[in-house]
């Protein structure tokens, strides 16, 4: 099967680009080259995608049985991919986002058919416009969309809601004893998947017919608590986590850029039924507890100091906000 990753290097799609070429995918990634991905067996293709004329010279004359689109974020894009794939592909995966269900929700256990409505953060609000689009396009014309929700999904990044996403930040704080935020009350239920696992979810959607106009979310069965995850963070690394519990609301206002990510998403408690991913695809299962799995990314920081990077910006924040809270800082 030829797959096109528009993407394909970052948290989740690096490890899903490797599930794919070990199963035998013949895959194509489309980026801009600024992130040299190390995926031998994969075909490099470089181009902007917001380029589409640049685009269209780095495909040629490709055809794919199924594009994967990683990095659209608006319905801009859309409109962008449905010009450049109409009639050029078999199925195009659209990756949208489980911050798209509705917030904040009337029943915590979230299926497909849970509305999508968030007025909190316009990050999701632009998925359900993106969705919305091809749907549109499936059902005028039918463009062969399927649609894609992971929830906080990770593989070499801390799956977190305060202290720097995409770093190393919060883990060091931890090491060196320095006490962290968990928003709220540290109860509220949450799930975190394994890049592995999501990986075995979407892989098992390429390439099949039933799929068109369908959407599903891709999650472990494992439900914790927000408290459970930082612990569980700090167990692994062999410390005790300082926990501070600050309102949601007030790190909201102390932090204006984490407002839409904790009240439009990760502040309210989920749970995913996963019974739908599991009949369309029978042998997929969340096999990777976040106790081991987490481990695992511990061990692939630990592997490079170059990867454990420390954002003092993050430390400089936090300490502010602990400090306004009257948290303890030392």
């Amino acid at each position: 099967m030829r797959v096109l990753f528009i993407g394909g290097t970052g948290f989740i799609s690096a490890a899903v680009s490797r599930m794919a070429i070990a199963r035998g995918f013949e895959l194509y990634l489309l980026n801009r080259g600024s992130r040299v991905p190390d995926l031998p067996g994969s075909h490099a293709l470089t181009a902007d995608i917001r380029r589409p004329e640049d685009v269209r010279g780095a495909l040629r004359d490709l055809e794919f049985d199924v594009v994967v689109e990683w990095i659209a974020y608006a319905p801009d894009d859309i409109e962008r991919d449905l010009v450049l794939f109409r009639d050029r592909v078999a199925q195009y995966v659209f990756i949208s986002s489980a911050s798209a269900y509705q917030k904040p929700p009337v029943n915590y256990l979230v299926t497909e058919s849970t509305p999508l409505s968030n007025p909190y953060w316009e990050y999701a609000r632009n998925k359900i416009a993106c969705e919305e689009r091809l749907m549109r396009a499936h059902r005028d014309e039918g463009f062969p969309v399927t649609i894609v929700r992971p929830s906080m999904t990770y593989d070499t990044n801390l799956p977190i809601a305060v202290g720097g996403w995409g770093t190393y930040t919060l883990a060091d704080r931890m090491a060196s004893g320095r006490p962290v935020i968990v928003h709220g009350d540290g109860s509220s239920l949450w799930v975190v998947t394994h890049a592995d696992d999501f990986g075995r979810g979407l892989l098992g959607l390429l390439g099949n017919e039933r799929t068109m106009g369908e959407a599903f979310h891709i999650t472990s069965d494992e439900v914790l608590t927000w408290d459970q995850v930082y612990r569980t963070i700090a167990e692994a690394l062999g410390v005790e986590a300082r926990i501070v519990h600050i309102p949601s609301d007030y790190i909201a206002r102390a932090v204006p850029e984490l407002a839409g990510s904790l009240l439009g998403d990760k502040t309210w408690s989920v749970v995913f039924d996963n019974s739908k991913i599991k009949a369309f695809v029978p042998d997929f299962r969340a096999t990777i507890p976040f106790r081991d799995g987490i481990r695992r990314t511990l061990e692939w920081f630990a592997g490079d100091v170059q990867r454990r990077f420390v954002d003092d910006s993050v430390n400089v924040q936090m300490d502010r906000v602990l400090e306004a809270y009257g948290g303890v800082l030392h």
